[in-house]
């Protein structure tokens, strides 16, 4: 069975950060994901995994000033060296907490030959320096209805940067929402790219609420992950509607969570 793991930035979120862990944990999850760390001491972090026996999948390289408005800054050419200074703090934190992925963001950013190229040149770095740690380095598309002027809006250009960083361990991050928000079929990229995507999200659409929600048919979804050999993690990347327990309610009758 593929593995569902929450993420603790979306959910549990009438709780402490460092409390979301043992609240998965009693729900019964073995594994999570979370956004950004780095607000927390990384030893507070690893205390609350240990203690719950806890893996962790993901969570993203540092973003810029999220309280600012920024949403990364892979595409952003006068930032490189900040961009690259975030991936020594990912590292030390990922030392420590043992990932399997982080993710890059892209950013906001105007389309510019100097933007595209920093991107490239910023994935490629990160995915080299990751591999020296045998991480995985994802790439996520966020759609520009929700974020206007995202650098990278659709799964199909992430895929292209991909290809042409050509780094075996730089993955596409394929959140369903963003995918279906920009018009993308996703079981059509799951049956065409499956190689290429090294983590799923899921929230509904439309409102970005738990699956059952909205209009995706999530049965035709999770029918088609062990059909394709589908073999990273799903994380749980939705605004609840009620509370997170309740969320889980078509995963559990689905038989997706126990």
């Amino acid at each position: 069975m593929v593995t569902i793991c929450p993420n603790l930035t979306m959910l549990f979120t009438d709780l402490p950060f460092l409390d979301r862990f043992g609240a998965a944990a009693h729900a019964g999850f073995t594994s999570v994901e979370f956004q950004l760390p780095y607000d927390f001491a990384v030893s507070d972090i690893r205390n609350r995994l240990v203690e719950h026996n806890l893996d962790l999948v993901m969570f993203n390289l540092p973003a810029g000033d999220w309280a600012d408005g920024d949403r990364g800054i892979g595409a952003n050419w006068e930032r490189r060296d900040e961009f690259r200074r975030g991936i020594d703090l990912a590292l030390e934190y990922a030392d420590v907490l043992h990932p399997k992925a982080l993710n890059l963001l892209a950013g906001i950013s105007d389309e510019t030959d100097e933007n595209d190229l920093a991107l490239l040149q910023n994935a490629r770095i990160a995915a080299e320096a990751l591999a020296e740690e045998g991480l995985t380095l994802l790439l996520e598309p966020i759609n520009t209805v929700d974020i206007p002027g995202f650098a990278l809006p659709t799964a199909y250009a992430a895929l292209d940067v991909i290809a042409e960083v050509g780094a075996p361990n730089l993955k596409l991050q394929l959140d369903i929402y963003h995918a279906v928000m920009m018009q993308e079929d996703p079981l059509e990229l799951l049956r065409d790219h499956v190689e290429s995507i090294g983590h799923i999200q899921i929230a509904d659409v439309p409102g970005r609420h738990q699956p059952g929600s909205g209009e995706i048919d999530w049965s035709l979804f999770f029918a088609a992950l062990p059909a394709l050999e589908y073999e990273g993690a799903v994380g749980l990347e939705y605004i609840p509607e009620g509370s997170t327990e309740s969320s889980f309610s078509l995963l559990k009758e689905m038989g997706m969570l126990h």
